[in-house]
C-alpha cells in the first residue's frame, strides 16, 4: 500500500495518536451537507509500522493519504511553486504535469508556478506560471521542461524568494542530495515559523532511495536498458570471439544494471557496485570470460557504472574530485574494462581473432518519456504529495511501499 513517514501539521496543533502521529479531520458522515469535521483516531489499521531493522529506530508510523476536502488552504490563497533538481529521469515531466492538473482539478488551485533550473532558479529566475493547458503534452517529452540543475543551493536566498514571491506550497522533485536541501528549506520555514508546506516527490532513476521499493522512471530506463542489451548481443554473436560489453546507469546499486540483466536473457556476466570483482586469477572475470567464449563463441558482459572503482587506477586529484552536489568522482569503469579486456586477449591470444563492442547508453535511457507503469505511477505520486500538503501536512516525502496481504487486507477500506 501506499504510506508516509510521520510528518509535521501546521495548521492544527492536536494530541498525537500512536507513535506522534496527529489525528485528522473527516467529514463528519451525520452531516454532509455544510463539510461538518470532527474529530477521531483511526483504527490501529490505518497506522502501518515499518520494519526498525531498516530504520534503525524504533517503530516508525506511516500514514495513508487520501483526497482531503476541505482542505486546511482555500483554493483561493494557495499559491505553489514547483522545482525540479539534479539528473534527469523518464517521468519528471509527467509529475509536472500531474501537480498542476491535481491541484486546478481537485482543489481548485489557479496560482501554480515552475520554478526554472533547480533550487539555483528560485533566486536567480523568474517563475513560469503554469495551467493544465499549458502542460498538457508535456508527459509525451523526456526531460523536465521547467530544467534542472546541480548545486545552486543558498538557503537563506531560496526561503527568502519563496517567502517574497508568497509561495505556501512548495513540491520539490529531486533525489537524496536535493531531499537533504529539501529537508534544510523546510526546517528553515520552521525557524522563521511560516505556514508553507513543503513536501518532497523523490526521484531517481537508479532506483537507490532508501525504504522506497520503487522510484519513479526505474521501470522505464530498465525497459531501454535492454535495448542496448540486445545491441551488444547481436555484435558479439555475429563476430569470432566477440564481446559486447554495456555500461549502464548505478553509481552507489546497480538496480538498472541486475534487472536489466535478468530481463533480457542475454547477459553472461553483470558486474555490479554492490559485489566485488576481480580479473586475473582463478575466479576472476578473464577466467570466467575465456570460459564462455570456448564454450559459445561469444559473451556479453554488463557493468553499472559504480563497479569496480576500488581496483580503477585512480591518481590522488581524481580521489579528491567530486561533482557539483559534492558526491564523489567517478572514474569510467567501462572504458577502463575494454582496455583491461583488449589487453588480455592479445597478452594471452595474440594469434586468435577477437572484437570487442562497447555501448554506452547511460544518457540515453533516462532522457526519454515515462512509460504506461511509470507514468501511472507518477500520477500516483504527484497525486498523493498534494493531498498530503492538503491535509496540512509539511516536510514529508510521500513514498511507494508494499506490504503482506494480511496488512493489506486490515486497509482495504480505505
Amino acid at each position: 500500500m501506499y504510506g508516509i513517514k510521520q510528518v509535521h501539521r501546521m495548521y492544527v496543533r492536536l494530541a498525537t495518536g500512536p507513535g506522534g502521529l496527529k489525528p485528522i479531520w473527516i467529514l463528519a458522515p451525520n452531516n454532509p451537507s455544510n463539510y461538518g469535521l470532527k474529530l477521531y483516531h483511526p483504527s490501529d489499521g490505518f497506522y502501518i509500522t515499518q520494519s526498525d531493522i531498516i530504520l534503525r529506530q524504533n517503530r516508525p508510523f506511516w500514514q495513508l493519504l487520501f483526497f482531503r476536502f476541505p482542505a486546511c488552504l482555500p483554493s483561493g490563497r494557495t499559491r505553489a511553486a514547483i522545482v525540479t533538481c539534479g539528473g534527469l529521469c523518464p517521468g519528471m515531466n509527467t509529475v509536472i504535469r500531474e501537480l498542476v492538473v491535481g491541484l486546478w482539478e481537485l482543489y481548485g488551485v489557479r496560482q501554480i508556478y515552475g520554478v526554472v533550473s533547480g533550487y539555483r532558479g528560485f533566486y536567480s529566475r523568474e517563475p513560469i506560471e503554469l495551467n493544465p493547458k499549458l502542460v498538457h503534452n508535456w508527459h509525451k517529452r523526456g526531460g523536465t521542461t521547467l530544467q534542472t540543475s546541480r548545486g545552486g543551493f543558498d538557503l537563506n536566498k531560496i526561503v527568502d524568494a519563496i517567502q517574497n514571491r508568497g509561495f505556501n506550497q512548495v513540491y520539490i522533485i529531486g533525489g537524496d542530495g536535493t531531499m537533504r536541501g529539501a529537508v534544510k528549506i523546510f526546517d528553515e520555514i520552521r525557524r522563521r515559523k511560516l505556514n508553507i508546506g513543503v513536501a518532497g516527490i523523490p526521484k531517481t532513476v537508479d532506483n537507490d532511495v532508501g525504504i522506497i521499493d520503487r522510484s519513479f522512471g526505474f521501470q522505464t530506463a530498465v525497459e531501454m536498458a535492454q535495448q542496448a542489451i540486445n545491441a551488444a548481443h547481436v555484435e558479439a554473436e555475429s563476430a569470432v570471439n566477440g564481446i559486447g560489453l554495456v555500461k549502464l546507469m548505478g553509481r552507489s546499486t546497480g538496480h538498472i544494471a541486475l534487472h536489466a540483466t535478468l530481463s533480457s536473457r542475454d547477459v553472461d556476466c553483470c558486474l555490479i557496485p554492490e559485489t566485488e570483482f576481480y580479473l586475473e586469477g582463478k575466479g576472476g572475470l578473464f577466467e570466467y570470460l575465456e570460459k564462455s567464449l570456448k564454450e559459445n563463441g561469444h559473451a556479453v558482459l554488463v557493468v553499472a557504472e559504480g563497479a569496480g572503482q576500488d581496483i580503477i587506477p585512480r591518481t590522488e586529484a581524481q580521489k579528491q574530485q567530486r561533482d557539483e552536489s559534492g558526491n564523489p568522482g567517478f572514474l569510467d569503469v567501462g572504458l577502463w574494462l575494454k582496455s583491461e579486456l583488449k589487453n588480455w586477449w592479445s597478452g594471452d591470444h595474440p594469434n586468435d581473432l577477437f572484437t570487442m563492442k562497447y555501448i554506452d547508453p547511460t544518457y540515453m535511457i533516462r532522457a526519454i518519456p515515462a512509460n504506461a507503469t511509470d507514468s501511472l505511477y507518477c500520477t500516483l505520486l504527484a497525486h498523493s504529495a498534494i493531498h498530503g500538503v492538503m491535509a496540512g501536512y509539511t516536510g514529508f516525502v510521500y513514498i511507494y511501499v508494499i506490504y503482506s496481504e494480511k496488512n493489506r487486507e486490515k486497509l482495504q477500506f480505505l
